[in-house]
């Protein structure tokens, strides 16, 4: 029997998949260290921010003027049981309420699925 693939196995896949045409979505690594003077360091963009982040370029309407702009993405990759912390959780919901798209996708699959769903919400409107 196969084993399932890792997070960093699914993350990979997916940044491959599907950051290419509209969309270009980089790792975001973050965490935290102690340096050689003993002072404290953090990285990346803030605590619970997602493991992939990008921009999806959107067409605006004729009634915006026609100008194509780029949409902030947060995908937070977990495996089938992965856990998103609360937060993980709040980084989510933040870039949703300011017009991010922001999802936790568990394969690529599901990755794909939600970009193509934002295309076509966007291509409806």
């Amino acid at each position: 029997m196969a084993s399932s693939p890792s997070e960093h196995e699914i993350q990979q896949r997916i940044r491959q998949a599907c950051g290419r045409g509209v969309v270009r979505l980089w790792r975001n690594n973050t965490g935290a260290l102690v340096d050689q003077q003993g002072r404290f360091l953090r990285f990346g963009l803030c605590k619970g921010s997602s493991d992939l982040i990008g921009l999806r370029s959107l067409e605006v309407t004729k009634e915006m003027v026609g100008q194509r702009i780029a949409q902030f993405v947060a995908l937070e990759i977990k495996t089938h049981c992965g856990v998103v912390s609360p937060e993980q959780r709040a980084f989510l919901q933040e870039v949703q309420e300011l017009g991010g798209l922001a999802e936790v996708c568990r394969s690529v699959e599901q990755a794909q699925a939600v970009l193509v769903r934002a295309a076509s919400a966007q291509a409806a409107a």
